[in-house]
């Protein structure tokens, strides 16, 4: 075989390096478990045993964040006969081949997700230079004035734009050309008008303290939309514009609304997209964002960005959990927040529906960015986190660092006190950052509650006659019998991407040694353990053991269960909460 493909540093080889990182780490066709170490003389490799005598080698370089091992170069190599595998197509094939013939539909669903990855990649690459003097133009060089909900999407654009830590090909949307992508995603920061549908109001579902009228404050009639006739009878539902351009028409004959529905010609309201694509900010009320379903799949092929009528009851009845044990811990009052998602309308089906988020008030003079956002570049190639540094801690990244892990891990450590743990990644928090340079005031506001791991003893233990119970939730697998899920989502969300992803981050920027980076994680982890209790029966002693301790971890296999293997095959219940194990980083820091 001959090598073809990427030159050294391009586009592809950088994603393909994740992409075969990630298939050790989450252990795929046993390339961690069931491969042949080798040391020759330019370092480490993993040699798979195929068919027909050849093999398929992989060369390897130490890791450590959630895997002992990372690929390095010169990628994958077809032995005996020394042919180099160097594009993402030849890779994906030559593995497929060596899955169960049930599997290799998977295979070739991720090597699609490969290429539309691949694709948005280097449209990124391509409108750099736009985006970032777009962003600067529109909120100013200094990142640490960028200042409140509006400004709060740039940092969302340079978030998008870093990628997901864990996810390799997360770029890619399924079903999305780079036109669309442009227009609509949020690593390009474009604006769009949604479009609107006219429901009959009996058969839209609609929750809030002040009806749909208080929705998001300027909610249009029919009328205004060119719908005349139909404000007394019908409700107007927003919809995505990439939904509305097709996908709309069947969900609307699935519910039995399509004679009774009304597609409105005329846009109105101006949104922005959000880190989450899905969810859109109102650029005239950029505090209200709108949770819209989109017929399209993120991180995994089976991870669909639709919005399904129980999720939003969910989303609901947590952040009412929430409210109960925050009003039973006095000493987080201000620090931590959390957005109103109360308000939500449905028609009964994952395409009909929209979640009203409101963020609280008083943030207009504040800074407010996704965790996801810290350790992204900015227009001027620094990271986000030095800007934020240098105006309220003393330009030291790591004192910044300290900070977030300090409130974030003492909440989330309270709430696993109460048998709670959060689906709170990097995306569903923000640092809210303001005060003086020398008194800096640092909070995190919190999003997205509609997906935790409840222990239903300890809830009812804790919280008692306030303790909510399964009949609260749609979906069954959110109450637990036993600590085990509990911790594996804090595990995999609160220690490994708030937590861990950071550190190794910044290491890898050179701002400080991983050694030092990973104690500064695993003492303020300790901290919080210690003020939870954690002599024997305390809660604190589970996380001690199963956390600080524990010789391996669980780790999120994002890619085996949502593209590469189907339900059946991987076992999971929930793709988004099925694991492998890594390597217990915290123990090199002792």
């Amino acid at each position: 075989m001959t090598a073809t493909g990427p030159v050294a540093g391009t586009t592809e080889e950088k994603l393909l390096l994740r992409v075969l990182g990630t298939l050790l780490r989450e252990d795929v066709l046993g390339l961690r478990t069931r491969s042949t170490v080798s040391d020759r003389p330019d370092g480490r490799w993993l040699r798979l045993a195929g068919t027909g005598g050849r093999s398929l080698a992989l060369p390897v370089a130490e890791d450590g964040f959630q895997c002992e091992y990372a690929a390095r170069l010169p990628l994958l190599r077809v032995e005996p006969d020394g042919g180099e595998l160097t594009t993402g197509a030849a890779v994906l094939a030559a593995l497929g081949a060596l899955a169960p013939p049930e599997d290799r539909a998977g295979f070739a669903a991720f090597a699609a997700e490969y290429g539309d990855a691949l694709a948005a990649l280097r449209l990124q690459a391509a409108t750099h230079d736009e985006v970032a003097a777009r962003l600067v133009a529109g909120h100013g060089p200094d990142l640490a004035r960028w200042r409140g909900p509006a400004a709060s999407l740039g940092f969302d654009t340079l978030a998008a734009r870093a990628g997901h830590p864990l996810y390799p090909t997360s770029a890619a949307r399924t079903g999305l050309g780079a036109g669309q992508l442009a227009r609509h995603a949020p690593e390009f920061g474009p604006r769009f008008r949604l479009r609107w549908v006219a429901l009959p109001k009996e058969t839209v579902t609609v929750a809030g303290p002040d009806g749909i009228a208080g929705l998001a404050g300027c909610w249009p009639a029919p009328s205004a939309l060119g719908l005349p006739g139909l404000d007394d009878s019908h409700l107007a539902l927003p919809v995505h514009p990439l939904t509305a351009a097709g996908p709309l028409r069947d969900a609307l004959r699935a519910a039995g609304l399509e004679g009774a529905a009304a597609l409105a010609d005329r846009p109105c309201l101006e949104a922005a997209p959000t880190l989450s694509t899905r969810t859109v900010a109102l650029t005239a009320h950029p505090g209200v964002h709108l949770k819209l379903p989109l017929a399209t799949s993120t991180l995994g092929l089976l991870n669909r960005r639709t919005v399904k009528p129980g999720s939003l009851t969910d989303g609901a009845a947590g952040q009412r959990l929430l409210a109960a044990v925050a009003a039973r811990e006095p000493r987080f009052g201000g620090l931590v927040l959390h957005t109103d998602e109360t308000r939500y309308a449905h028609a009964g089906h994952e395409l009909l529906a929209v979640l009203v988020r409101r963020h609280p008030p008083g943030l207009d003079d504040c800074l407010v960015l996704p965790l996801a956002a810290l350790t992204a570049p900015a227009p001027d190639g620094r990271l986000v986190i030095d800007h934020l540094a240098d105006r309220w801690f003393g330009a030291d990244p790591l004192a910044l660092l300290d900070a977030v892990l300090g409130l974030l891990l003492d909440w989330q450590t309270t709430l696993f006190g109460y048998g709670i743990a959060l689906e709170s990644h990097q995306q569903n928090i923000s640092l809210l950052l303001d005060g003086s340079e020398d008194r800096p005031r640092l909070r995190l506001l919190f999003r997205d509650d509609d997906s935790p791991r409840i222990h239903r003893g300890r809830l009812r233990d804790t919280l008692g006659p306030d303790a909510v119970g399964p009949a609260d939730f749609a979906d069954p697998r959110i109450f637990v019998d036993d600590d085990r899920p509990v911790l594996d989502l804090f595990t995999t969300i609160t220690v490994h991407l708030c937590a861990g992803a950071f550190a190794f981050a910044l290491a890898r920027h050179g701002r400080a040694p991983l050694a030092r980076l990973l104690d500064l994680v695993r003492h303020r982890l300790d901290e919080a353990v210690r003020r939870l209790g954690d002599g024997p029966g305390r809660p604190g002693a589970a996380l001690r053991a199963h956390v600080l301790d524990a010789p391996r971890l669980p780790v999120k296999a994002m890619v085996t269960a949502g593209t590469l293997l189907t339900k059946n095959r991987s076992g999971a219940s929930d793709i988004n909460k099925h694991y492998t194990t890594g390597p217990n980083y915290l123990l090199r820091s002792r």
